[in-house]
């Protein structure tokens, strides 16, 4: 459960604004490099062979930077995490655009990896102390403004096919721009000042450890919402280019159809909870993201699919902000460690979803890989009961009975 409602000092609001700008500069940037990877592939001559183990080896180094975050942490602060990672994940974007040389992709992506992996942990720890410190659900408007921030992206990505940019142009003037803007914003991010005890928690969980077995349900509905995710993320653009044949520039469309409808879904998401309950919410999003990747495999066409694909963003928009919600429910005063392990599942759900369906697609076809995320995703239903406040209360009972 959430703390009782306080009231909420301009500090406070001013580090949430500061992290919906965050959340902003990581959707844009995030967005643009997926949407780009027919680019990425051409530029730097990867093959079809070659790229899912590329798409791969990202979430893996992303895992290794989120984990290592919860040891980090511990030692500094989100909020000093958070001010260093973000600018170098810019920075790394510069560097993706720079190079025409397998291994100089190789280097860009894997820094890229890295430090991304520390940037969602921050980001999450950040979000999940805020909302705490408000007392109410504040979740989703976070990952509605990653969604924006994808938005912006996705449309910058189109803009660099529509006006045949070059890569550098578009990801160096991108990177530097919003690396110099987070540098900026970094100066409000939310401190001892803000956060009150919740510093003090955190420093205290250094000593303790939180165990893994009331998270393993939290941690198979982050996967697979992820796999779905990355299933859109790094496979949108290909499969209108090869499976439904259409134009360069229609292959920026459905990430950012995907990522305007998710931005309306979790607008929409923090009321929902509040009067339908975590569980319900969780449940009917998986419902309408099966419904999604159903009607991508029977798309006909490009525009039918860019629809499909939105419908699938739709069901995503609730579950990974109620994921990390539930672990700080959990552990209340151990959140940031209880979100930087389910954070690792962002990126196991990538490291499956990319190269298990691109292998599917290759061998199949695109139609027959899209029904694989449309059924894991339906596992989120095993685990719904995980995302009610009940769950935290039993936890609690087992613990006072140890």
């Amino acid at each position: 459960m959430t703390t009782p409602a306080v009231e909420i000092s301009p500090g406070l609001r001013q580090a949430r604004s500061a992290l919906l700008l965050s959340y902003v500069a990581q959707g844009a940037v995030f967005a643009l490099l997926v949407t780009r990877i027919p680019g990425i592939q051409t530029q730097y001559g990867i093959s079809d062979g070659l790229l899912p183990l590329f798409l791969a080896a990202v979430p893996i180094l992303a895992g290794v930077g989120s984990i290592s975050m919860e040891y980090v942490v511990k030692r500094t602060s989100p909020r000093a995490v958070l001010r260093v990672v973000q600018p170098v994940v810019c920075l790394t974007l510069v560097g993706v655009g720079l190079g025409d040389k397998m291994w100089e992709a190789a280097v860009a992506l894997a820094a890229f990896g890295l430090a991304v992996g520390g940037l969602d942990a921050s980001q999450a720890m950040s979000a999940v102390a805020l909302q705490h410190r408000y007392g109410r659900s504040i979740m989703q408007t976070f990952y509605a403004a990653f969604s924006l921030g994808g938005i912006i992206g996705a449309s910058l990505a189109w803009a660099q096919v529509h006006f045949k940019l070059s890569l550098l142009a578009m990801f160096g003037t991108t990177g530097l721009v919003v690396g110099v803007t987070v540098l900026i914003v970094g100066r409000w991010y939310a401190g001892p000042a803000e956060l009150g005890h919740a510093v003090e928690e955190a420093a205290a969980a250094a000593a303790r450890s939180i165990p893994w077995k009331p998270l393993l349900p939290l941690c198979l509905a982050m996967c697979v919402a992820y796999i779905g995710d990355a299933t859109v993320s790094n496979w949108a653009a290909k499969y209108l280019q090869e499976g439904l044949h259409s134009s360069e520039q229609m292959t920026t469309v459905p990430y950012n159809a995907y990522m305007v409808v998710m931005l309306i879904g979790r607008l929409l998401g923090d009321a929902r909870v509040q009067s339908w309950g975590s569980v319900r919410t969780v449940r009917l999003g998986a419902a309408v993201c099966a419904l999604g990747f159903l009607l991508v495999a029977l798309s006909p066409g490009p525009w039918v699919a860019v629809a499909a694909f939105a419908v699938v963003g739709l069901g995503i928009s609730v579950i990974v902000p109620q994921v990390f919600a539930a672990g700080g429910r959990l552990f209340p005063k151990d959140s940031d460690a209880a979100v930087a392990r389910l954070n690792i599942f962002n990126y196991v759900g990538f490291l499956v979803g990319a190269p298990l369906v691109g292998g599917l697609a290759g061998a199949l076809g695109y139609r027959i890989a899209m029904v694989v995320p449309m059924l894991l995703i339906l596992s989120v239903f095993a685990v719904s009961k995980a995302f009610g406040p009940g769950a935290a209360v039993e936890r609690e009972a087992d613990t006072v009975a140890v």
